[in-house]
């Protein structure tokens, strides 16, 4: 269990039932995304139970000190389902800006930080972790996946420290366990000191699905089976893995034709592009979503679609890597299921899930024209598409039935002033939004006043500064600036 001095008590009433009165709400109904004005929104363990028209704060209200109801006042408020997050790499904001790779290229970017993340600790991994998960949540971001693939040779780390982090900050996480068997001797690109034998993998993947992995429709937590691509495991654990995720009824998830590198060693070595090299290992399914995929041709986008494959669309790291821009506008018309992402935050350096949707938004249009991608597009791929994407039809919306995961943003802030009384849904897509004043996950206020709830961010912030300044810095220091 985490212990760390950054966290303090906080409150929570299991069982209680909220009601948001008189707010202004963005949401989907009928995968269409709706302004419903004047609403109240009531919730109770965890699941929304009931949205309608402005109730009376007034009559026959129970005082929230009886513990039976807690009303927030949602007048000139603004509130969003939560936002989901489709592929992370929470461990890297230990190597956040490095200086060496800030001008690099995907493979390039690799090599030079493989060496810095030799170093990883279950320590790190969870002090890295909670920076990471904090950073989401003050972005309005309720779920996340996490793709955990680096586990070096003679050190400590598990995914456990990834799951403790999610569980003291009240994030849902979808946590990949993810593997890499070919190192650099056997022609793969990580070092050798980075892998893992392939029955270790396999081994650890069983434990980890048995004692952390929730089926249940409203789930906290969620294991994922995770190879980190196709130039770091060998093709015989690509298939291991789809069977043991076919036995353990488990999603699966990996980049796939990130960038031309990627396309070329796969031409190279499978004699075929990453796409159609994974639809021959029977890795194109419904249980399957795959990051980047930002180069594809129309045949794969039609393959995708009909194999119900689930795409993560990361704008900003393929934009600060150099990757290229994804067929988004393509991918959506075709049918494929598409969700958002920040990445990982050594590829992005941010992780405000609602900035990245804003990105994906305005980058189809610089090839695609103004009408490449709505507002509505933006805020779908953010919140039922990520849903989709992850399998969670519970998510994404707000309806009864549904979790009570919930953002709440002041509307009069600045940011959305003139917007929000012209268009509340273009206000959040198209101004910069601000932090919001509350976010709830599973009926729980995890964010609060704008601050995450049982957790002292300054210290965080600068034991986890410490931390990266005495372990994961640069050798030459703070690197030179071209």
């Amino acid at each position: 269990m985490l212990r760390a001095a950054f966290f303090i008590a906080c409150r929570y009433t299991a069982g209680m039932k909220t009601r948001i009165d008189h707010a202004t709400v963005v949401t989907c109904r009928d995968n269409e995304p709706v302004v419903l004005e004047d609403t109240s929104i009531t919730f109770q363990d965890g699941v929304v139970t009931q949205v309608e028209p402005g109730a009376d704060a007034t009559a026959g209200r129970v005082t929230p000190q009886t513990g039976e109801l807690e009303i927030i006042d949602g007048r000139n408020k603004l509130v969003i389902p939560g936002l989901i997050n489709t592929h992370h790499h929470l461990y890297q904001s230990l190597t956040r800006c490095m200086p060496a790779v800030q001008n690099a290229e995907l493979f390039d970017w690799l090599i030079a930080l493989y060496p810095r993340w030799r170093e990883l600790t279950c320590d790190s991994l969870r002090q890295a972790a909670t920076v990471s998960i904090a950073e989401l949540l003050l972005g309005g971001c309720t779920t996340t996946s996490d793709h955990m693939y680096l586990f070096p040779a003679d050190r400590d780390v598990r995914i456990e420290a990834v799951l403790e982090a999610a569980d003291a900050l009240g994030i849902r996480i979808h946590a990949g366990r993810g593997s890499m068997s070919l190192g650099a001797s056997a022609g793969g690109l990580p070092p050798d000191d980075c892998v893992q034998t392939e029955d270790e993998i396999l081994n650890d993947c069983r434990r980890v699905i048995e004692t952390f992995h929730d089926a249940r429709p409203m789930a906290m937590r969620r294991i994922d089976l995770a190879p980190c691509s196709p130039f770091s495991i060998t093709p015989a654990l690509l298939d291991q893995t789809r069977a043991l995720a076919a036995e353990r009824s488990v999603l699966l998830h990996t980049h796939a034709a990130e960038t031309l590198d990627e396309e070329r060693f796969c031409i190279e070595k499978f004699g075929v592009r990453p796409i159609e090299y994974l639809h021959q290992h029977q890795w194109l399914a419904p249980n399957v979503y795959l990051a980047h995929c930002v180069h594809l041709n129309d045949e794969e986008i039609r393959l995708l679609a009909a194999t119900s494959t689930g795409v993560v669309h990361c704008p900003c790291s393929n934009m600060r890597l150099g990757s290229g821009i994804a067929p988004v506008r393509r991918m959506l018309d075709a049918g494929v299921k598409v969700g958002v992402a920040v990445d990982g935050s050594s590829s992005n350096d941010g992780g405000n899930l609602l900035a990245e949707a804003r990105q994906a938004l305005l980058l189809q249009r610089v090839t695609g024209g103004a009408g490449a991608i709505s507002t509505a597009d933006a805020f779908r791929m953010a919140t039922i598409g990520g849903a989709a994407v992850l399998n969670r039809p519970e998510l994404g919306r707000i309806k009864p039935g549904c979790a009570a995961d919930l953002v709440i943003y002041d509307a009069n802030d600045v940011a959305f002033a003139g917007a929000i009384a012209q268009d509340p849904l273009g206000a959040l897509m198209l101004c910069h939004a601000p932090r919001p004043q509350r976010v709830i996950v599973a009926g729980r206020t995890v964010v609060e006043a704008g601050q995450v709830t049982g957790v002292d961010v300054p210290r965080l912030v600068a034991d986890f500064n410490r931390m990266v300044r005495q372990k994961f810095r640069t050798p030459s220091g703070a690197g030179v600036h071209r």
